[in-house]
């Protein structure tokens, strides 16, 4: 077999599984950075196996149809919206997932929420820069936080928010009265979720009927003290809403991990929007989850080549 692990930024899937139990005469490629769309098909074409991250990059029916030897195609994590399923079915390429760890997203969020509402990012560049006590902190106890999603990343907020003794609320397309009760939570209307706020949180799952379900008219509702945290997907929000509003400072910031590319360019407009805690999609990006990824891709590919494939998606 060939096989080619893509899109491994940190240089550490070698490392990660005992990639020596591979099949006597399998030749690994290991691809650190991403490769240029215009370069994939060509680059892959004569893998068999191919190891993906996440959606790093893309697999539409397009670039499937133009890989002739492609057998098996494992993603790490649960789910990839990035990958055309139908097509893999349709040319018999085998697609299998791995398990993740379920609590660095959440992790990250309270992060960039942290790092917005005590201005760390700012105090310590003013520390090294000889200024002491830059501007005023915001305390959390007593705010409202509010959630757009109370799955289990949105559950995981609402916990720690609730052990700083803020006020927790939550809306989603299917969320019920009895559910967010369930979780200490108060279910708002969208409108005034976002209306009363002081920090809204996005923890949904992006799809047809989720994408851009955070529009310029819930932005707009938003208090002018209020920030705003994305660590799902960028797809599901109006970023042009979203980056006026911190151009005009009609919010008071925002913390996101998630663009509609990624890796970031060096001219996107997000580097210069102001008030803002931005960080490299780091949501999933720990020593654990790679772990979990890797050991599952190999027990995936060795599963595969037995003749009992698992954990699969196509």
């Amino acid at each position: 077999m060939k096989i080619a692990i893509l899109d491994d930024y940190q240089n550490v899937a070698r490392d990660l599984a005992e990639w020596h139990r591979l099949p006597n005469g399998s030749a690994l490629t290991v691809f650190e950075r991403p490769i240029p769309a215009e370069e994939v098909a060509g680059t892959l074409a004569p893998y068999s196996v191919l190891v993906i991250m996440r959606e790093r990059t893309p697999f539409p029916a397009s670039l499937i149809d133009a890989l002739p030897n492609l057998r098996l195609l494992v993603t790490t994590g649960g789910r990839n919206n990035a990958i055309d399923l139908e097509a893999c079915k349709a040319r018999g390429i085998t697609v299998c997932g791995t398990g993740m760890v379920g609590t660095p997203t959440a992790e990250l969020t309270w992060g960039l929420i942290l790092a917005l509402v005590k201005r760390i990012p700012q105090e310590e560049r003013g520390l090294r820069a000889g200024r002491w006590q830059a501007g005023l902190t915001q305390g959390l106890a007593g705010k409202r936080l509010g959630l757009v999603g109370l799955g289990k990343l949105g559950t995981q907020v609402a916990r720690v928010g609730q052990a700083f003794g803020m006020e927790v609320a939550a809306w989603s397309p299917n969320l019920t009265d009895e559910r967010a009760a369930a979780a200490g939570v108060s279910r708002l209307d969208k409108r005034d979720l976002f209306a009363t706020s002081d920090i809204v949180s996005v923890h949904l799952v992006l799809g047809e009927r989720t994408r851009g379900v955070v529009g310029a008219e819930d932005i707009d509702a938003m208090k002018p003290s209020a920030f705003f945290v994305n660590t799902s997907r960028a797809g599901l929000v109006d970023g042009d809403a979203l980056l006026a509003a911190l151009h005009e400072h009609r919010i008071a910031g925002a913390g996101l991990d998630v663009f509609p590319v990624e890796p970031l360019p060096v001219d996107s407009p997000w580097l210069e929007a102001p008030n803002t805690v931005l960080t490299p999609h780091l949501g999933y990006v720990t020593r654990e989850n790679y772990e979990v990824f890797y050991r599952d891709a190999l027990d995936d590919i060795l599963a595969w080549h037995a003749g009992e494939p698992v954990r699969m998606l196509a």
